[in-house]
């Protein structure tokens, strides 16, 4: 059974994740009040309707009751944006994501409950300073200010090493937590994860290592 999620707000993250989801063979219910907006995602989603999200009728007759989950990504009405979600959870929508336009905006959706409290621009401008910074990691998300994990293509001095004999653990504090390695099959190339590898895996020259540490740590191996 296909899982349903309700998107509001169909800005371009908005739209980003309905339009993502919807390939991801999620059931999606996209709302906007912008006609044009729910238009441009019409063709491509489960449903996409017109209505103002802060209209609690409005959002149970579309159906927002019925939902697994709701992305709410309304854009810089943050009295908007918290009156939403303050509606969703009397709807008895358990699993809600909000994005946040700032610190304060963040806290206090975290404060009424919101479930995962998100931060697009400034996620993206972390990301965009992390690759100028170290531009081997292919991708990095902060857990904490003091812990990451980290996408890098292997090391050297890893290649053709078993985990253990690479005493990451001990020398580095850093943890593999996955390898994800291309073979050719057919003449095809192929891409292959290998989740919670063993101590006995051997790293291979063209292996991604997808690493879990402290950024110190981390950053060592760059």
């Amino acid at each position: 059974m296909k899982k349903q999620c309700a998107v509001i707000g169909l800005g371009r993250f908005g739209s980003a994740v309905a339009l993502t989801l919807a390939e991801g063979n999620f059931d999606i219910l996209a709302i906007d009040r912008d006609e044009a907006k729910v238009k441009a995602v019409a063709d491509s989603v489960t449903l996409a309707v017109q209505i103002d999200a802060t209209d609690e009728k409005a959002l149970r007759e579309a159906g927002v009751q019925n939902m697994d989950v709701a992305v709410v990504s309304i854009g810089e009405n943050i009295e908007a944006s918290i009156l939403v979600v303050m509606l969703l959870k009397e709807l008895g929508i358990k699993e809600i994501i909000a994005k946040a336009v700032n610190d304060l905006h963040g806290k206090v959706l975290s404060h009424i409950g919101v479930t995962r409290v998100v931060y697009p621009e400034r996620d993206m401008a972390q990301r965009v300073a992390h690759s100028l910074i170290k531009p081997a990691f292919l991708e990095q998300i902060e857990l904490s200010p003091e812990y990451s994990i980290v996408e890098l293509p292997a090391p050297a001095f890893l290649w053709d090493k078993s985990i253990k004999d690479t005493k990451l653990r001990t020398e580095y504090g850093i943890s593999i937590i996955a390898i994800k390695r291309k073979s050719v099959v057919n003449k095809e190339e192929r891409e292959s994860w290998n989740i919670n590898p063993s101590p006995d895996d051997v790293i291979k020259k063209d292996d991604i290592l997808v690493v879990l540490g402290a950024n110190t740590d981390i950053e060592r191996l760059g």
